[in-house]
């Protein structure tokens, strides 16, 4: 026990053990099933946020086509599933049974040969995450090997999901167009509709996302947070100092991709279709709010901003469908104009003072006053508890802040 509060303590994970109680123990009581699977998709998105705080937050490399690993990821679970929808029986009565529905109607009369692989669930889960992967790779070597970052990479990764959606619906007998794949709906004959089997997947989220947010700690704990912090803040230094910056950058937006990869598939498996509204632009620039809202330091708040933002756009749409849409732009600008750096940036700033301060008060008050007598040992009590209190955190460069999980 003492070895575990001592490794919470360490890599500052007490946020993050409260998060899990959150997501594993209380909403799944206080939530029905409709409501828990909505709260599931909406952590699938977190994984795109939290790929961002690493890429953004520690590796100052802003990133607005996030969508495009997100949908890769989700269109590798997608044809698994869509195929194991599309057995002979089931298709019996189009002009080509066993091959996917929006093939037969666009006249395709065999299997692509790309397809043929995502027959298998290994090939497919590992598709997952090396496709998204891979392509990440391609774009930051190209770019940061030239030095190519700031605005104009974030221009580069928007055109990237503008192509890739083009492609997509352009590719309708492949891809599904513009509806995507739909009626998604077993994975190896398990039914993924059912209310267990809801709560299976939810809590499959729950764990692998938890599992992230641990790992990116980690990285962050390391040498490498350490370099991708002075990178972020002093590029030609941390160059100087014998260091490949490319390296660095093209590694930590490999890992987003990954991470958002993960959770396009958990997108699918849960909400049972994809489709390219979850690739291009406008989804991409959502994403990177989330992690605005929540603070792009702090892989927590990351995952807090994504469920905020979520739930105010399904309350707005619901309770104002009229006005749903300038409610959350004002909530988007409210938060982001009050708060630069987000939810964990006003709990670092303010609740975190506060609590230390109302702790501080508390334990002078509980000091009772000695005798006069014993005047002497008194003052030596003073002076030691005054001695104990910890000197307040040295101020940090502007840019630079102390975060937690």
């Amino acid at each position: 026990m003492n070895a575990l509060k001592a490794w919470i303590l360490r890599y500052q994970l007490a946020s993050l053990v409260l998060l899990t109680v959150l997501l594993a123990v209380v909403l799944p009581l206080a939530l029905d099933i409709f409501r828990l699977n909505l709260v599931g998709k909406y952590l699938t998105y977190a994984f795109v946020a939290i790929g961002l705080v690493m890429v953004w937050g520690y590796g100052g490399v802003l990133s607005l086509g996030q969508g495009v690993f997100f949908g890769l990821g989700g269109y590798a679970m997608a044809m698994f599933l869509k195929l194991e929808a599309s057995d002979p029986i089931s298709t019996k009565i189009q002009s080509t049974p066993g091959i996917p529905d929006f093939m037969d109607w666009n006249q395709i009369t065999e299997l692509p040969s790309f397809w043929v692989p995502f027959k298998s669930l290994p090939f497919s889960l590992a598709a997952v995450i090396v496709v998204p992967t891979l392509l990440a790779w391609v774009v930051s070597f190209a770019m940061f090997k030239r030095r190519v970052g700031g605005v104009y990479f974030a221009i580069i990764t928007q055109a990237v999901a503008l192509i890739l959606t083009v492609l997509i619906i352009g590719q309708q007998g492949y891809t599904g167009g513009v509806n995507g794949m739909t009626d998604l709906k077993t994975l190896w004959g398990w039914d993924t509709r059912t209310d267990s089997a809801k709560y299976i997947l939810y809590y499959v989220c729950v764990v692998l996302l938890i599992g992230s947010i641990v790992l990116c700690r980690w990285i962050q704990t390391g040498k490498v947070g350490t370099l991708l912090l002075a990178m972020r803040d002093k590029e030609d230094r941390v160059r100087f100092s014998g260091y490949d910056v490319a390296n660095f950058k093209i590694f930590t937006f490999c890992l987003a991709a990954a991470l958002s990869g993960i959770g396009g598939a958990l997108f699918s498996l849960q909400v049972g279709f994809m489709s390219p509204s979850f690739v291009g632009i406008v989804p991409s620039i959502e994403m990177v709010i989330y992690a605005a809202v929540g603070g792009r330091m702090s892989l927590v708040g990351a995952v807090y901003g994504t469920l905020l933002v979520n739930a105010g756009k399904t309350f707005f749409s619901e309770s104002f469908p009229e006005a749903w849409l300038f409610l959350m732009a004002g909530l988007f600008i409210g938060v982001t104009m009050a708060f630069p750096m987000g939810l964990a940036g006003l709990w670092e700033s303010h609740v975190v003072p506060w609590w230390k301060g109302r702790r501080e008060a508390l334990r002078q008050a509980s000091v009772q006053p000695r005798p006069v007598a014993d005047a002497t040992p008194a003052a030596t009590a003073t002076s030691a508890a005054a001695a104990s209190v910890a000197p307040a955190p040295a101020a940090l460069p502007d840019g630079v802040s102390r975060q937690g999980a």
